[in-house]
């Protein structure tokens, strides 16, 4: 199993990236601080007297502003491939009072930031209303519905992956190794090297010389410790086998 579009759109979207805002109207692309809350919404942190916050102030006759969030995958390795590029597009109007703090906390979730403690002074809060996602990867580009992103959920180990992937390479380079030989059975070659070079919910890709695999978890992980609890009878087999016997 493999993170479906939608899923990946909001990994992407999470707000552990790095982002451009392509605002309506606007000279652009402007580099953009942002979260997404639980329902996918993008929260965008803005100096409040700064030049984005004049780009997002509304045209006459208007309460928000278009504007399309272009963000692209930083792998965490130089050998992990790319899970693409979004843009999220929709509508921004800036957030006051009850409306701020409680986006404040939604973003904090995600950003636990000093700034957000100068909400309404010398920092603004603003909440777009997703209408479009499109993802590219490899030249084609896949129309999400905005429905199925609302509802799909960030990969848990996004954020840790470039440690987790490191810890494997630095630690257990060797039992890893065994297990990918052992689930490749006879497409395993001798010389084979596997190396770990991408890592999600749903499993790992690890790369052999100009070739590559997806082996899947037993289930869909949740968290660091769960993948930690996963993972103890592949790299730590002497202990499980002396602890059967």
């Amino acid at each position: 199993m493999q993170p479906s579009p939608a899923e990946i759109a909001r990994t992407l979207a999470a707000g552990h990236l790095p982002a451009v805002a392509h605002i309506a109207c606007r000279p652009g692309p402007t580099p953009v601080r942002h979260v997404t809350d639980a329902q996918g919404r993008v929260l965008l942190l803005v100096p409040s007297e700064g030049t984005l916050a004049v780009a997002l102030r509304p045209q006459d006759g208007n309460d928000d502003t278009a504007l399309v969030l272009d963000i692209r995958d930083v792998p965490p390795m130089a050998s992990s491939p790319s899970l693409g590029r979004i843009w999220v597009s929709g509508w921004a109007v800036r957030l006051e009072g009850d409306d701020a703090r409680a986006a404040a906390l939604d973003y904090a979730d995600t950003d636990a930031c000093g700034d957000l403690l100068d909400i309404g002074e010398s920092q603004a809060l603003y909440r777009m209303e997703v209408a479009e996602v499109r993802w590219e990867r490899n030249e084609k580009l896949l129309e999400i519905d905005p429905d199925d992103y609302a509802e799909a959920t960030p990969d848990p180990l996004r954020a840790v992956e470039f440690d987790l992937i490191a810890d494997l390479a630095d630690h257990h380079m060797g039992e890893m190794g065994d297990y990918v030989r052992r689930q490749l059975g006879s497409e395993a070659r001798p010389d084979d090297e596997p190396k770990v070079v991408r890592m999600d919910r749903y499993g790992f890709l690890v790369r052999m010389g100009n070739r590559s695999a997806r082996l899947a978890f037993p289930r869909p992980v949740t968290d660091r410790h769960d993948l930690a609890h996963l993972l103890h009878p592949i790299l730590c087999r002497r202990c499980c086998n002396s602890g059967a016997a």
